[in-house]
């Protein structure tokens, strides 16, 4: 399945994109050129994990049954120094609060996120070391 985005000049270094399900506003850090008013496309990289594993999860502990009052994944991304800068570590903390979470089938879901369902993070896994970790409160 073949997917795409477009990306148009706004000046500077702002650029409007289209992608799947909306827009996005890109612009870079204003020690390099940009104004800072935009997302940052390294940054968006992170924002896709997050939101692939987060979806993965919540929607596998709604078909185990699996209550809990709140997730939040929390992505970390470390930085090469030198160019091209990629990331070369990454770490995912998958974040639980609820009384009584069956900490099984947390797990169960977490795992079949990390290692069947989640493309974002086999993506990653091809450049960088990617580790996680589940927290509970």
């Amino acid at each position: 399945m073949e997917q795409q985005v477009i990306s148009e000049w706004l000046g500077g270094m702002s650029f409007n994109t289209e992608t799947v399900g909306g827009n996005v506003k890109l612009d870079a850090d204003e020690v390099v050129g940009g104004k800072g008013d935009g997302v940052r496309p390294k940054a968006l990289m992170l924002v896709a994990l997050s939101g692939c594993t987060s979806m993965d999860v919540a929607s596998l502990l709604k078909k185990m049954r699996v209550d809990v009052d709140s997730l939040k994944v929390v992505v970390t991304g470390e930085l090469t120094d030198e160019h091209p800068k990629y990331y070369n570590k990454v770490k995912v903390e998958y974040q639980f609060t609820g009384n009584d979470i069956d900490k099984e089938k947390v797990e169960k879901a977490v795992n079949l996120s990390v290692d069947r369902y989640c493309g974002v993070y086999e993506m990653f896994r091809k450049f960088a070391d990617v580790s996680f970790e589940i927290q509970y409160s």
